[in-house]
């Protein structure tokens, strides 16, 4: 049985507007009746639930459109298709980790500093890497994704 975009939005907790927004991007699919309403099979609540469980841990919006492209869109995943994705997330988050732990180490070091320059901040701006590319500060963990968007 379909579901209705305002079923769907109840019992994934998330608004209308968030699952049009999830449909313009690709993340979800509908389908339409002949009054033109969306509507969307049972298996979509699981997919909503792992887009928002990639939000709360932190993953772009672009790092969740990748993930997704492995599981099919139209029935629920296997259980190797959802462990291939966790690997993948492991990875990132891993990653992560390890830059927050770096910028943690740094940040002590940092606030007695007194260097007064983001252009050479062995935090923000290590080996004064960020000034070829780019003017202004940037987070080491929002480098490369900042980055590759601009």
């Amino acid at each position: 049985m379909d579901m209705s975009v305002g079923e769907v939005a109840k019992r994934a907790g998330v608004s209308v507007a968030t699952l049009h927004f999830y449909e313009e991007k690709g993340l979800i699919l509908s389908t339409r009746n002949a009054g033109n309403q969306r509507r969307y099979q049972r298996t979509i609540l699981r997919r909503i639930a792992v887009i928002k469980a990639a939000q709360q841990v932190g993953l772009t919006l672009q790092e969740i459109v990748e993930a997704l492209e492995i599981l099919p869109k139209n029935q629920a995943p296997t259980t190797e298709q959802w462990q291939a994705l966790s690997q993948s997330w492991h990875a990132l988050l891993e990653e992560r980790i390890i830059s927050l732990k770096m910028m943690q180490n740094q940040l002590g070091s940092c606030i007695n500093c007194g260097c007064l320059s983001l252009d050479h901040c062995a935090l923000y701006n290590p080996n004064d890497s960020k000034g070829v590319h780019k003017n202004g500060a940037r987070l080491i963990h929002h480098q490369t994704t900042n980055e590759s968007e601009q």
